[in-house]
């Protein structure tokens, strides 16, 4: 299949911008709209029934779907991300499994949850939260950058846990530099010194192959609106089975004690239907190509990420090995270094030049990170590229 502006037509993106910011909050297909819209639709017809009789495990009077409906989603899903259905829950995003994980963690005084410096601000947030209500404390390791390769990485984290870490939090895509990071190596580390580990993936599953279970990892959760296609807000949470137990979501509801799936699949009344188009989702990136996808976006990525390093005149900080389907590039060094220079450059390019871009303000100069997906090509990179450089 050709992939490129052609494909805009299954999608409800507006043709006249240059999207390339598909990373920051995703962009369902209008099939996989179509599909949320009739369950949708199906709930409005009897709303209690399907809410309260056929989602969950959780039930009031009869009749009973069995499987429920919640469950009988995670099963087509989990295998997408090598995982088993017991062991996974939908989430909102992946920012609430985090805060899930996080706030379910026994932490004492003087405990210290580990992150790095390329964590998500969000989860960053989160993590100081619940290491402050229970006298704990949040540490940051400074990763290298520019890197040399992954095992730089392994080596600065590994390196900086300490007789109190009680808990890694990791990025395995970080959201501003978009480094893939050698999680299963780093797993392996901290597990050698029985420190558990918690994988914020928010930007893995459709960008990345994925199996969750191998990583050796405690917890992941990411988020399925971004790569894999999903409505919007629609994540997971997995857990190894051992680590399950003790895990609530944060919403505590009817299922608090009946077991890890009953928990977080009944947590108030709320839109299931992200969920339930989940297959149709990942049904839409198998039609399309699950190798194929993954194969244009990481090379249209690299492609950008080396064209426009070229044409303003900066250096990369990352070889291929370590991009996805998204790269950061920095930008010319007379364009600002303050997040309000951030803000007027990306609000310019989108309202003047009608480019949408994640562009930051990090390590006291400008980055863009770039987005690519299929329907994207190396057009939208040169827009990108002039209208920078015309500045």
């Amino acid at each position: 299949m050709a992939f490129g502006r052609s494909m805009l037509d299954q999608w409800c993106l507006d043709p006249e911008i240059t999207y390339l910011n598909h990373g920051t909050v995703g962009a369902p297909p209008r099939r996989v709209l179509a599909k949320q819209q009739a369950i949708r639709d199906e709930i409005e017809r009897q709303p209690s029934q399907f809410l309260l009789r056929e989602l969950t495990s959780i039930v009031v009077g009869m009749p009973r779907r069995e499987p429920p409906r919640l469950r009988v989603a995670a099963a087509e899903v989990a295998p997408f991300v090598g995982a088993q259905a017991d062991d996974f829950v939908f989430v909102e995003n992946a920012t609430t499994g985090a805060n899930a994980v996080l706030s379910s963690i026994d932490l004492r005084d003087g405990d210290e949850v580990l992150v790095t410096d390329h964590v998500y601000g969000g989860v960053a947030r989160a993590a100081r939260f619940a290491a402050r209500r229970r006298g704990a404390h949040v540490r940051s390791v400074e990763l290298p950058y520019p890197v040399s390769g992954p095992d730089a990485l392994v080596a600065a984290v590994a390196g900086s846990i300490g007789p109190r870490t009680r808990v890694l939090v990791l990025d395995h895509v970080t959201s501003e530099s978009a480094l893939v990071l050698p999680v299963q190596e780093i797993a392996s580390r901290c597990r050698a010194k029985g420190v558990p580990v918690l994988v914020d993936g928010a930007h893995a599953p459709g960008a990345l192959p994925l199996d969750v279970p191998s990583l050796g990892v405690d917890w992941y959760t990411a988020n399925l609106h971004k790569w894999a296609f999903t409505p919007r807000a629609a994540g997971f949470l997995w857990s190894a089975p051992e680590r399950s137990v003790g895990l609530h979501p944060t919403v505590i509801s009817w299922g608090l004690d009946q077991g890890f799936s009953a928990e977080f699949d009944l947590t108030g009344t709320r839109d299931p239907s992200p969920f339930l188009a989940a297959p149709e989702a990942i049904a839409f990136l198998r039609d399309l190509g699950v190798d194929d996808v993954r194969a244009h976006n990481h090379d249209l990525a690299w492609e950008a990420a080396r064209l426009l390093s070229r044409r303003w005149g900066t250096k990369l900080g990352m070889g291929e090995e370590m991009v996805g389907t998204m790269a950061t590039v920095p930008l010319p060094e007379r364009l600002g270094s303050t997040q309000e220079d951030a803000a007027r450059l990306r609000d310019a390019l989108l309202f003047e030049d009608r480019i949408e871009i994640q562009l930051h303000a990090w390590r006291d100069r400008l980055w863009v990170r770039v987005s690519a997906q299929v329907y994207n090509d190396i057009r939208d990179i040169e827009r990108l590229a002039s209208a920078v450089a015309a500045r």
